[in-house]
């Protein structure tokens, strides 16, 4: 019974969204309105269960000492720090001094102070280091060793350079109208409107059959990871 049941209300759920999404009836619009909201219900339940095992995990991590355990005590302090400034209502007035408040007109909230101010520019770090390692993937992987991989890296060479002034100054000598398709910043948008896109989509309608056959393998029973593991 502990499978058969969540695997019926994934059918009955699953078919009744189907549904309601081909057929214009009044009842299915009403269901369709409807189950959101217990999804929205569910997932804050799910948001304490991810903040209670995250406390769990690194809090073990800290009683034992384990390797690099001092990053859970950043974890952990940054996670205490952000649920009681929202939950309290702490509030910044003028020169960052901590208040209770309310009202938003002398201030703003806490939580979102720590947001934009230590979150939003650690998260620009990150993702600034993420520009090393694309070069360094884009070197391995525009070797032209293979007819593929030259077209790949004439492609990109186009439209780092087409977005450039470097792209405009270089071809600016080609008279019309062959500068309407040998321009390089022309060539570079070409390049991104047309094969860029039509590849973009073709990725885009892989994903959507994935997801209509996983959707598929759920609403019939055939897939029960999600249980714990299939029998």
């Amino acid at each position: 019974m502990k499978r058969t049941i969540p695997i019926l209300i994934t059918a009955v759920v699953g078919g009744l969204l189907i549904a309601a999404y081909f057929v214009p009836a009044p009842f299915l619009a009403s269901a369709d309105r409807l189950i959101p909201d217990f999804f929205n219900i569910i997932a804050a339940f799910a948001f304490v269960l991810g903040g209670g095992n995250l406390l769990r995990v690194h809090l073990t991590k800290i009683s034992r000492r384990d390797h690099e355990w001092i990053y859970s005590v950043v974890t952990v302090a940054g996670f205490l720090v952000m649920l009681f400034a929202g939950l309290l209502k702490l509030g910044t007035g003028e020169g960052g001094a901590f208040h209770w408040t309310y009202d938003l007109a002398d201030g703003r909230l806490l939580y979102d102070a720590l947001y934009q101010s230590v979150f939003t520019p650690c998260q620009a770090t990150m993702f600034s280091l993420l520009a090393f390692f694309v070069a360094s993937a884009s070197y391995r992987a525009f070797r032209a060793k293979t007819p593929e991989a030259t077209v790949l890296l004439i492609a990109a060479f186009v439209i780092l350079i087409g977005r450039t002034f470097v792209g405009g100054w270089l071809t600016a000598w080609i008279p019309e109208p062959f500068s309407e398709y040998l321009h390089i910043p022309n060539l570079s948008a070409w390049i991104m409107s047309f094969p860029n896109l039509a590849g973009q989509r073709t990725i885009q309608m892989g994903i959507a059959l994935g997801i209509i056959s996983n959707s598929l393998r759920l609403i019939l029973g055939i897939e029960r990871s999600h249980l714990g593991g299939g029998d």
